[in-house]
């Protein structure tokens, strides 16, 4: 009986800790003895576990998250800084129930510092949600910290995203759904290496009926996710787990809608949205008279473009909508992207040209998930207007650096949504620009015998390089842009800098230097000259070994690289780089050396071109075995000898 007694205590004790939410206890003393992260190397923390619990009850969905991190070093000590951000408006999410606490190991034995409740501060991240921070004490290298919280969504079926991949390598991920009769979802998972669980089982109730579906995912042992070079955001490539509600039982509440034709539909009539594509609005500046006089309807459409997006300043936020409308964006000449390109389509309209508002999901915003239309995806809108030589235009006036023949950079390879506002149709597409951009560098230079090179530079930039090239001048100012120019290389001296075309839309932006160059390595015998400078091809930018994001270059790019150098008297050839052709298996990528020495002049010229602007990153060891190769040759010198 004693014996029986004790059992049941046991058994107790094993519920109550099962069913603990709490943070404090349960703490494993070997994570405390950890000193680092076994499945990846040099990570400053890890986190444990994190699991999230979800519930649909009645008219709200309830999420209980707890999550554990050790840290090793101080580089992970950021991870003792925690936000949890909600969207306030209309009370819409909640946050509470907050326990958080630190956790060190002090003489073998286990000490516990909570954190003050009063030091967990609230502030507005803008006028739609909020954010909750707070900081763990005692925190230092060697701690766990933990924490929990309560997110209450008032929102029947709203379940949010779950992201298994992050900033920090994560040794347990677990997510679990109790999901109510009546609420379907189209469910999207992103998982590279396979579940640790994945169920899906039947929630019983009292007299063993089904009365709802409960979901559990969880993975194990995955790593950071880390910004690697030519990547749009983590949010297009991390593990996660989304969720598209398609269906509630309850008849007040609007599932997702489940077709793009009905999303279109819906914005091609809504009358708000008609309104603002029909405000005749005061010519302050007398644009469409001025435009009018233009020979040309591309000199009419360039004209109009480059006046509004001068003339209105963007507030920096990108949108899709507008709240206080085209009209007193335009009486404040400032608006976010949305307005301001709806105020150009106003002016385009009143001079007689039809535009097609076009949302767009930019390349820092990620991609639209097309089996899950939702307007919200989209985070700015543009204007699609195809001339009558048929030359189809992407216009964003938001950014003043912005020209109107060539796709901004942002908007690559993004997806779109071009309303036509006259036909009532639309176009689901992909924005590319199929004329690859163009950086031409020609440098004209004598080489001197006491291991100097004096010369000229020419660096012409079409497209999105210019523009590129045009926000950082303005950015950096001069002395820091030559800076940048010049590679950070301290034996380049640039004596002059000269910039043409700045405004000329249809024109490349030439910049002409001239330079002064201390030739390192050079001595009484040997001048070495690298014949690359001023170009982006000083370091590879795919030196790893491995790469879990697919390579998105952006634009199709052209590359061409000339220089010339005059020989010193006294000296001849004893090195050059030799002619050479290679590329890519598929020629997605070539790359071209020629090279002549005559007259006392050395030539060296590279060309280099893509054909390609999207690479997958099981593509990547054919582009880093590629990169290596031509790096190498990039990297061989001219060498002079003296006679």
């Amino acid at each position: 009986m004693k014996r029986l007694f004790v059992l049941l205590l046991l058994l107790c004790a094993v519920i109550i800790l099962k069913g603990q939410t709490q943070p404090y206890g349960m703490i494993d003393i070997a994570d405390l003895k950890l000193t680092s992260c076994d499945f990846e190397k040099g990570a400053g923390a890890m986190v444990l576990f994190d699991k999230t619990e979800i519930n649909t009850v009645n008219s709200i969905t309830t999420v209980n998250r707890h999550q554990r991190i050790k840290i090793f070093s101080e580089k992970g000590l950021e991870a003792a800084n925690v936000t949890i951000g909600y969207y306030s408006r209309d009370h819409f999410e909640k946050v509470s129930d907050i326990e958080a606490q630190t956790i060190n190991l002090d003489h073998e034995a286990i000490k516990v510092t909570p954190v003050d409740k009063s030091l967990i501060y609230k502030q507005a991240a803008d006028k739609n949600t909020k954010k909750l921070t707070f900081s763990f004490p005692a925190a230092k290298a060697g701690s766990v910290i933990e924490y929990t919280y309560k997110l209450t969504i008032d929102y029947a079926g709203a379940i949010p995203d779950w992201d298994f991949q992050g900033d920090l390598p994560v040794r347990y991920s677990e997510l679990s759904a109790n999901i109510s009769n009546g609420f379907i979802y189209k469910i999207f998972p992103r998982v590279y290496d396979g579940y640790y669980k994945n169920i899906k089982e039947a929630i019983r109730g009292s007299v063993d009926d089904s009365i709802g579906i409960h979901y559990l995912w969880a993975v194990k042992n995955i790593v950071s996710f880390k910004d690697e070079p030519y990547t749009t955001c983590s949010g297009d490539n991390i593990q996660n787990i989304r969720f598209s509600l398609i269906q509630t039982p309850y008849n007040n509440i609007r599932p997702r809608i489940q077709s793009w034709s009905i999303l279109a539909g819906l914005r091609l009539n809504y009358k708000g949205f008609d309104d603002q594509l029909n405000k005749n609005l005061k010519d302050d500046y007398n644009l469409l008279a001025e435009a009018k006089l233009l020979p040309t309807d591309e000199e009419k459409i360039s004209f109009i473009f480059n006046k509004i997006k001068n003339i209105v300043k963007w507030t920096g936020e990108n949108n899709w909508g507008t709240e206080d409308g085209v009209k007193k964006a335009w009486e404040m000449k400032q608006g976010n992207s949305a307005e301001i390109n709806l105020i150009l389509y106003n002016f385009l309209r009143m001079a007689g040209f039809k535009c097609c508002p076009t949302y767009v999901s930019t390349r820092d915003n990620g991609r639209v998930e097309l089996e899950q239309p939702d307007m919200n995806d989209f985070n700015t809108l543009v204007l699609s207007l195809t001339t009558a030589a048929k030359k189809i235009l992407v216009l964003d006036a938001s950014n003043k650096f912005n020209i109107y023949n060539a796709v901004p950079f942002n908007l690559l390879n993004c997806y779109s949504l071009l309303l036509d506002p006259d036909k009532k149709n639309y176009e689901l597409k992909i924005l590319k620009d199929g004329v690859p951009v163009k950086k031409v560098v020609i440098v004209n230079a004598q080489i001197k015998a006491d291991g100097k090179l004096d010369g000229s530079v020419h660096i012409l930039s079409s497209g999105s390089n210019k523009t590129h090239n045009l926000q950082r001048y303005a950015k950096l100012g001069e002395l820091k842009y030559k800076d940048e120019l010049r590679n950070n290389d301290n034996n380049i001296r640039i004596l002059s800098l000269q910039r043409e075309n700045l405004e000329t839309d249809t024109l490349p932006l030439t910049e002409s230097l001239n330079f002064q160059l201390d030739l390192t390595g050079s001595d009484e015998s040997y001048i070495y000259v690298n014949p690359t400078l001023f170009t982006s091809f000083t370091s590879n930018p795919f030196l790893s070994e491995n790469r879990q994001a697919a390579i998105d270059f952006g634009n199709l790019n052209s590359y061409s690289i000339k220089s010339l150098y005059k020989i010193p008297a006294g000296y001849k050839v004893e090195s050059l780089p030799k002619g050479v052709s290679m590329s890519m298996p598929d020629t997605s990528i070539t790359f071209k050396r020629i090279d002549a020495e005559e007259g006392g002049s050395i030539l060296v010229r590279y060309l280099i071109d893509f054909k390609r602007a999207i690479f997958t990153a099981d593509e990547y060891p054919g582009i880093h075995d590629f990169y290596k190769k031509m790096y190498e040759m990039l990297n061989e010198q001219i060498v002079l000898k003296k006679i």
